[in-house]
């Protein structure tokens, strides 16, 4: 930037003068990064709601194309306690008879005292200490610990000790070591305070069980089971027969014909009922619907809004002439307004509320065929005239409990789920699919717009370039115009110095001779 001299010589005030004469050029440069600006906001607006609709069209929309969103069952168990049921999409409508014969559980050991005359032996006895080998015996002898898993021979834990291992070595190699054959591994624990060692599967059933083998180091270990088998667990599967038919599983969870039947409790004569879950029906359909009003209010909302035509782009200088909530409120009348009267908009919108007024035809239970709509299942706009602008076409549900304007008419859409729940998914099935449909062309990438966008992002991003070109070609000339008129004035204030120092000197020649 080149230094400036004004008015120094002619007293004006020049930089005024240069404000006033490249105004129009500031003007410009203004409105351009003002337009720059507004398509910014713009631009912000249309990808929060692009992002709604795709959120849409991509979720609930799409599971309710499919018949999963419809196929819902439900089972109750007349003993809720003793067991619980998942129920599948494939499980029948049916009512079984079940007994839990036995539970599963994971096999445990509470070893026997380890001692050392008196005392419990601590994890740093040796196994020479606790007389597995004799003081003289070779430190190159060894023996065995062997655990048999699953009732298999050919299944073993087998872990080698010395006599100069102690409790805490021979806890950690037993640890870390797994079976010849299935490779499992097993817990295990010595506490000092009760000196004794501890064993547990770490899964539940019969094939993670384990059995101790006899052997002299094995019960110098505690790895007994007393007289009365009182400190051992073995480890079994569960076993439940279902309508008379006998099943098994190694946890306490059994996969049978589309249901998931955990037990918890030795019982029998337990009832399994399955049926419809219209509840599950009702709620997917409300939810599709929630989300389809949620964005046909904000569209009305937007498109709805106030232009707010008396309110422009502030300029820097007119920020600084206002307060900061002067400003924010400003600017929010503008970005409310923004997307009012949008085209894009506009479209998407009157195309969804086209489609959710279409007939679609259905086959009843009875075998008619015919088309129906919406109205059929009570589902319709409220009162045009008692309805807020931007919720008149959010539609409602007669005898939704959660919908103040419908809660109180009659309940036909869970009366048609309850009584032909076949023909109810046909006809939303159908909605479901023409809505996407609609909404995929709606999103059609283009010359102009993105794939999976229902405005012109492309076109915007290419504005917002011009912009930039704008603004900088407008900030040059006005810079070259400034820098114009600046030598121009310095020109006339050099001249000005020069006439005044002649002056000066022709003052003092005359003076010099009196």
């Amino acid at each position: 930037m080149p230094i400036r001299i004004t008015g120094m010589n002619s007293g004006l005030d020049t930089e005024s003068i240069i404000t006033a004469l490249t105004q129009k050029k500031k003007d410009k440069v203004d409105t351009y990064t003002g337009e720059q600006k507004k398509l910014t906001w713009k631009q912000d607006k249309l990808k929060a709601l692009n992002k709604k609709v795709n959120d849409f069209y991509n979720g609930t929309l799409t599971s309710m194309k499919f018949s999963s969103a419809y196929s819902k069952k439900i089972t109750t168990a007349s003993n809720a306690n003793a067991v619980t049921v998942v129920t599948g999409e494939s499980a029948m409508n049916a009512t079984q008879t079940l007994d839990v014969i036995g539970l599963a559980k994971a096999a445990y050991l509470t070893g026997e005292k380890v001692k050392v005359g008196d005392k419990n032996a601590s994890k740093t006895t040796t196994m020479a200490e606790l007389g597995i080998f004799s003081e003289d015996s070779d430190e190159s002898e060894t023996k065995t610990l062997k655990f048999k898993i699953g009732g298999d021979d050919q299944d073993n834990i087998e872990v080698s000790i010395g006599k100069n291992d102690t409790i805490e070595s021979v806890l950690s190699k037993l640890k870390s070591a797994d079976s010849s054959k299935t490779h499992t591994k097993l817990d295990f624990n010595y506490d000092e305070g009760n000196g004794r060692f501890y064993v547990a599967s770490k899964e539940m059933g019969k094939a993670a069980s384990f059995e101790v083998t006899e052997g002299d180091a094995m019960s110098k270990l505690g790895f007994v089971v007393n007289a009365a088998g009182t400190n051992y667990i073995k480890g079994s599967s569960a076993e439940i027969v279902l309508n008379g038919t006998k099943y098994t599983s190694d946890s306490n969870t059994f996969e049978v014909n589309g249901l998931t039947i955990t037990v918890n409790e030795e019982v029998k004569g337990i009832t399994l009922s399955t049926k419809q879950d219209t509840s599950g029906i009702y709620d997917n359909i409300k939810k599709m619907l929630k989300e389809y009003n949620d964005l046909m209010k904000e569209f009305s909302t937007l498109y709805n809004a106030d232009k707010a035509k008396k309110y422009k782009m502030l300029t820097d200088d007119q920020k600084e002439a206002m307060s900061d909530k002067e400003v924010e409120e400003w600017e929010k009348k503008i970005k409310d307004g923004i997307l009012s009267g949008d085209e894009n908009i506009g479209n998407v919108r009157n195309a969804l509320k086209d489609i959710m007024s279409k007939a679609f035809e259905v086959t009843s239970k009875d075998g008619t065929t015919s088309k129906i709509t919406l109205a059929t299942f009570g589902i319709a706009t409220g009162s045009y005239f008692s309805t807020d602008e931007n919720e008149r076409e959010m539609l409602h549900i007669d005898g939704d409990k959660d919908d103040t304007v419908s809660s109180g008419n009659p309940d036909l859409l869970s009366a048609a789920i309850s009584t032909d729940p076949d023909m109810v998914q046909s006809f939303f099935m159908q909605l479901s699919s023409t809505l996407s449909d609609k909404l995929f062309n709606l999103m059609r990438g283009t010359e102009y717009r993105s794939m999976f966008t229902i405005y012109e992002d492309k076109l915007m991003a290419s504005q917002y370039s011009a912009y930039t070109t704008k603004i900088s070609d407008a900030q040059k000339a006005l810079e070259a115009a400034q820098d114009k008129y600046y030598k121009k004035f310095s020109t006339m204030e050099t001249t000005l110095s020069k006439i005044n120092s002649n002056s000066s000197s022709l003052a003092g020649f005359f003076g010099g001779g009196q």
